[in-house]
Parts: structure tokens; sequence; C-alpha cells
């Protein structure tokens, strides 16, 4: 919703908005460090939902806090004040970095949490259950937002859109963060965790550095961190422009385009059960995925092609498809990041795989701006529609070496690797 306003109500150029929303991803290398912290030390015996509770608190406030430094700025470019505008970009930009870093401060040890709760056995239900109900979050925040900001249609004066978006974006901080309470209340319990295998070796006692040997000696670590990068990329590079497509291409409102999301979310969540509980028990994850991505490449050049017609209905079946292509891919790819983690650095690992999809959605946001710029630049007479249809038509080329990546990851070679180089590091780090 923020994307579409900053670029069609507010007129900033996609690069910017691009370029700050990626910061948010561009501090993801933290993700390591909030792993091996949540690894390596509790609080009140607890590892991992102290840290999810402070970081779900900050990046609730900071959310809220994003709203009017963006009507600053624009007030900025309509004054044409350049230390002002130079000191807008700067806050926007120092926001969202310390957002990205709240975010990975919540979600880290999230995941962590679930590989010390679960099994190899129960973790294909628990992700396909986790990820539906992140995906019906999704939906009901977007039908919340279609529905909430009905009244905004039309409406591109500032000193209307800033009070409303204002009031609605501290609602929103305040439920997220009450629900976030609610659902990890007693969930974690006091003392040691289940998932280990070793007890004489924590990885209390492994440094950050060690970690980052551990994670670095395998090509099969670099091989799969590659295809998240690649996957998350081919799934969210339209993600800054979406929007702004369904108004500049489809003539859609603000309240339309924000069910967008909903229709995509939808389509996500019966991605999401399909893999859950049929495709991934009965094709294997790594078929699954293979499965996922190729309907995922299908879905883009979809994308595509209706752009031509500027049918709104077509777009939200296209959509509707993408989104069930990304809820089969997500699931399986998720059970395939779960498996590729020992648990006895559980965190450490899932900071990792978590860095390879931020930076990917990082690159996405200014990828897809500035291509969105670069072709607008190009080609001035050429329409709303080109310029879009390039950035989705790239989208496609990297869902193609998203598949090329897959093929090339194996279980037991990773295993093989970093049981080996997880003995060698302890042994290191203890001798």
């Amino acid at each position: 919703m923020l994307n579409r306003v900053m670029l069609t109500e507010l007129g900033f150029p996609g690069l910017l908005v691009g370029g700050a929303l990626a910061l948010e991803q561009l501090v993801a290398p933290a993700r390591i460090l909030f792993g091996q912290i949540s690894d390596s030390r509790p609080w009140a015996g607890r590892h991992r939902t102290p840290y999810i509770w402070l970081g779900s608190a900050l990046f609730c406030s900071l959310a809220v806090l994003l709203i009017p430094l963006i009507f600053r700025l624009h007030s900025a470019f309509a004054t044409g004040q350049a230390a002002a505008i130079t000191g807008g970009i700067a806050a926007i930009c120092a926001v969202m970095a310390c957002y990205g870093l709240a975010v990975s401060l919540a979600t880290t040890p999230y995941l962590a949490l679930v590989i010390d709760l679960t099994n190899e056995q129960e973790r294909p239900r628990a992700v396909g259950l986790i990820w539906c109900l992140l995906t019906v979050g999704i939906v009901v925040g977007a039908i919340a937002t279609s529905v909430c900001l009905k009244g905004l249609d039309g409406v591109q004066d500032p000193a209307v859109l800033e009070p409303v978006l204002l009031g609605f974006m501290a609602r929103v901080a305040a439920v997220v963060f009450g629900l976030t309470l609610f659902a990890t209340w007693g969930m974690e319990p006091t003392g040691e965790r289940r998932g280990l295998s070793r007890s004489d070796d924590r990885d209390d006692a492994i440094t950050l550095g060690a970690a980052w040997r551990l994670i670095t000696c395998s090509r099969q670590v670099l091989v799969f961190f590659c295809f998240l990068l690649a996957f998350t990329l081919a799934v969210f590079l339209q993600d800054p422009i979406l929007e702004s497509y369904g108004a500049e291409v489809f003539d859609l409102p603000i309240a339309a385009t924000a069910g967008l999301s909903a229709i995509w979310g939808v389509g996500t969540l019966l991605g999401l059960l399909l893999a859950g509980l049929w495709l991934v028990p009965q094709l294997g994850k790594f078929a699954a995925a293979r499965l996922g991505c190729q309907l995922i490449l299908g879905s883009l050049l979809l994308l595509v092609l209706v752009g031509l017609s500027g049918e709104a209905t077509a777009l939200r079946i296209v959509l509707f498809l993408f989104g069930l292509a990304t809820g089969i891919g997500t699931n399986a790819t998720l059970v395939l990041m779960l498996d590729l983690t020992l648990p006895e650095v559980a965190g450490t690992f899932v900071g990792v795989w978590g860095l390879a999809q931020a930076y990917s959605r990082a690159i996405g946001k200014v990828l897809g701006g500035g291509l969105l710029d670069l072709a607008r630049w190009l080609n001035p007479g050429a329409g709303a529609y080109l310029p879009y249809a390039l950035v989705l038509s790239v989208e496609a080329g990297i869902a193609v070496l998203a598949l090329v990546l897959l093929n090339k990851v194996s279980l037991k070679q990773f295993r093989d690797d970093t049981n080996s180089s997880l003995d060698r590091v302890l042994a290191a780090e203890l001798g």
C-alpha cells in the first residue's frame, strides 16, 4: 500500500522507493548475529521468545514513525529545499534500516524456535500450518486495508492522506504486537532446547567467527544460498511496483490495488495447503520445489501478457495463479531450508538462509524500481505498459535461473559436508 502511495499518489521516483525499502533487507547480515545470540544467550532461561517480543515491539513502532517521514519528504520535494530533501531521504533510510534490524531480531529466533520444537517428520506440517496462517494474515490485512482506505479512492491531497494513513498504521501496529504476544506466550519451555543432539557440544561455546567458518565450508551451502536468492527474487521482484502496475495499466484505485494482495494471498494459501498436505509428501521436497518454480515462471509470463488487455478481471485471475505457484514453491523450499539446517546450530543456519532471502528481496526492490525508471527514461513515449513488462520479463528469467540452481542441490552431500565441518569447528573451539 505504501509502495503505491509513494509511487503513484506522491510521485516519488521508483529507484528512491525501491532503494529505501531495500534497506530493510540490506541489514540482513544481522540475522546471523541474532541467530547466534539467541542460540547462546537466553533471557530468563528462554532462547527465542524474548527476542521475538523485543523485535516485534521495535518494528511495530518504526512502521508508525515511517508515515510522517514520508509526507515530510514529499513536502520537501514540493518546496525544492535541498537540505530538507537530503535530510528526509536520510531519515527514511535510517528508519527502514532499523525496521529491518527489528524484523531480523524477531523472525530469526522464531524460525529457530520451529526447529527447536519439531523433528524432521513434523516440519512439513508445521511449515505448512505456519505459512498458511501467515498468508491468512496477508489476506486479512489486504482486505482490511481495502475496506479501511476505501474513502481515499481518487484522493491525492497529502493533507488528507497523511492523517488517515497514520491512524490506520497505528491501529495495525497495535494489533500485530498483540497477536505476537498471544501467539508465542508459553510456547518455549525454559532450560535445554529440544533438537540438540549433543549435550556436551552446545553451540553456546561457538563464536560468531567459527559459525561463519562453518557455514562457508560447504559448496552445498553456497549453492542453496544462491538458489534461495534466485527463488525469492523470482517471487518478489515485482513487489515494489505491482500495485502501481494495477493503477497505471489497469486504472485501479487505491482500495482496489490493495485488494490485489488479498487475491495473491488466497492463491498462496491454497498453494501452501496443497503442497503441505499432498504435493510434498507425494512428490518429495525437491520435485515439489521444482514444480513450484516452473509454475512461478508460467505465471510471470502470463502477468506480462495480461497487461496487453488492460482487463482488471484477467489481472486478478493471473495473480491468483501466481499466488498458487508461490505457495507451492514456498512450502517446498521452506521444508528444504529447515532440512538443510543442523540442530546444533539452528539459529546460525536459519540466520544464513534468512540472509539469502532478505538480500534477494532487497535486490528485488532496488532492481524493480530501478528497471521501471530506466525503461521509462529510455522510452518516454512508450506508454505505461512497456516499463512494467520489462520488469516482469526480467523476473521470469530469474525464475529460470532458480530452476537451474535447484538441480544442483543435494541434501545428502550437504549433511555429509556440514556434519564433518561441525565436528572440526567444535573441536577447535572446545580445544
